[in-house]
């Protein structure tokens, strides 16, 4: 792949880079290309060189794979049903990405009208996060079973439902369970999407039309805050989750109308032991970062996490006696595999508490309005998007290793800088520090990603990519958790909320720059000429 070429996988925000395709690429992929009249393409014939058959009244539909745009000429047939489908699914990404950064601009204000202090907010995001990371690996499992348009039609259905519920609580409790309802709807909506894609695309425009449709998922993540924050201020908070109801409508509508419809097969036996396992798990170290329990609370801290140590570890022997395991032990010797998920997890705790406290101290103790805070998060989401581009040249002459370890140490750092981010500093420091993060994190993101699923096996692919997702949920609600329970312990502990964020800062951000040393362990040439794919490692 020439370095200027990025995989979509790559391309787009943490929430869309590596959904679980539920080990799709592997097992229809090539059911795919017989249905089309495709030459298979074998370990020593690449998919590029496998020979789709000539079609007739074909036109141009630009959707790119280059990196940070979207213009490279898409094949497609002039049928409607496919046009339809990228839309379909590019506007299912768009609501699960708009749903996972609309929310923290209103936190405040939702906490001020469920009558919750703004600082014990964060089960509102965990929940979410939390239960699509449960949910995912069985995502392909479900639609084998009971059909692609059902399963997805299903999935829009329980997401608006949930997007009700959540507009229509009175307390926090009733929104942290609004918000599991929302997030088994939407744990759902990327990988079917992907499926139903790969399904009824030809394998050779596979790639080119997931840049489509995932283009809307770069959109959610920049115009999310921003929108949060308007809606909150001249409407309500509610209306955060009411507009996801027209948009879900007219997705139901045409899933019914578009979506052609495939008969259920008889898949083999999901492993739901493993996946119970696991999902124990990782509720039980969740739930230890910020026990509900109002006394004793260490004590259950302490029991939480070794429960949860004890189910992660209880999948060992279970997977090995299993015909068919959730995840095979065996991905784990690949070493990079082993060092970017632990990279991994380590980075985005500290990255991922950033969106959740930066809302709350500018509105908190900044005193910034709703739609203010939104606008103040635009610089990093345009700087992620404009930095793609540099990914890929800097990878290929620097390596993996250097480039993380470098680019670890710029995300942690800023993160501690925030820091200096108080009532009497310049906006302009705000501004600065926003377009560094959001820019250094973006690469990060695309760098870990790649280097992390890049060594795996062909029978491996699909396995790995669904891991490393749970791993990125579990990132994501273990760094709000710990983000927010930092800012409660140091307020409490100093007297001052100002000192709890300072503080907060500083903690989240050493976690980061750890990976910088885990990173150090890749074993990668210093100049790995291009960024794998992990679609192309799954074919």
């Amino acid at each position: 792949m020439p370095s200027g070429d990025f995989p979509i996988a790559i391309e787009i925000d943490t929430m869309m880079a590596d959904v679980d395709e539920s080990a799709t690429r592997i097992g229809h992929q090539e059911t795919q290309r017989a249905r089309f009249g495709e030459t298979p393409a074998t370990p020593e014939t690449p998919v590029s060189e496998a020979q789709p058959p000539r079609r007739r009244n074909t036109y141009v539909l630009n959707a790119g794979v280059r990196a940070g745009r979207a213009s490279p000429n898409f094949i497609m047939t002039r049928d409607s049903s496919h046009t339809a489908l990228l839309w379909i699914v590019a506007a299912a990404f768009f609501m699960q990405a708009l749903d996972t950064t609309i929310v923290n601009t209103a936190l405040p204000s939702m906490a001020q009208s469920l009558h919750a202090s703004p600082l014990a907010m964060q089960p509102v995001v965990v929940a979410y996060t939390l239960t699509m990371a449960l949910l995912t690996p069985a995502s392909g499992w479900f639609a084998d079973r009971f059909g692609t348009r059902r399963v997805y039609f299903a999935a829009i259905l329980v997401f608006v439902l949930g997007s009700l519920c959540c507009a229509g609580a009175h307390t926090l409790d009733q929104l942290v369970i609004a918000r599991v309802l929302q997030g088994i709807g939407g744990s759902m909506l990327l990988p079917i999407g992907r499926l139903a894609v790969l399904r009824r695309v030809p394998g050779e425009q596979y790639v080119s039309a997931l840049a489509f449709v995932s283009v809307a998922g770069q959109v959610g993540p920049i115009v999310g805050p921003t929108l949060g924050g308007w809606l909150t201020q001249s409407i309500s908070w509610h209306w955060i989750f009411l507009v996801n109801v027209p948009v879900g409508a007219i997705g139901l509508f045409a899933v019914q109308r578009y979506l052609p419809h495939d008969h259920a097969t008889q898949p083999p036996p999901f492993d739901f032991i493993g996946c119970g396992l696991l999902s124990l798990a990782m509720i039980l170290l969740s739930l230890a970062i910020d026990p509900p329990m109002s006394s004793h609370r260490i004590e259950w801290s302490a029991g939480l996490a070794a429960a949860g140590v004890v189910a992660a570890l209880a999948y060992i022997p279970h997977a090995r006696s299993f015909k068919r395991p959730l995840f095979r032990l065996a991905l784990f010797s690949e070493p990079n595999f082993s060092v970017g998920l632990v990279g991994n997890l380590l980075c985005r705790i500290g990255s991922s508490a950033v969106p959740f406290m930066l809302p709350l101290l500018m509105q908190v103790q900044l005193g910034y309005s709703p739609l203010r805070s939104g606008l103040m998060l635009l610089p990093a989401a345009i700087a992620g998007t404009v930095s793609k581009r540099r990914i890929a040249p800097l990878i290929k002459r620097f390596g993996y290793p250097a480039f993380l370890a470098v680019n670890t140490v710029i995300v942690g750092s800023t993160i501690v800088a925030f820091a200096l981010v108080s009532k009497h500093s310049a906006p302009l420091l705000e501004i600065v520090l926003l377009t560094v993060f959001g820019a250094a994190n973006s690469m990060q993101f695309a760098a870990m990603n790649s280097v992390t699923l890049k060594g795996l096996s062909h029978a491996d692919a699909g396995s790995g990519n669904s891991l490393f997702s749970m791993v990125q949920m579990l990132a994501i609600g273990l760094g709000v958790s710990i983000g927010g329970g930092l800012v409660n312990v140091f307020s409490a502990q100093w007297g001052s909320e100002s000192m709890g964020f300072m503080l907060s800062f500083v903690c989240v951000g050493m976690i980061t720059l750890l990976a910088a040393l885990v990173f150090r362990r890749l074993d990668v040439p210093p100049a790995q000429p291009a960024v794998a794919a992990p679609a192309r490692t799954a074919r």
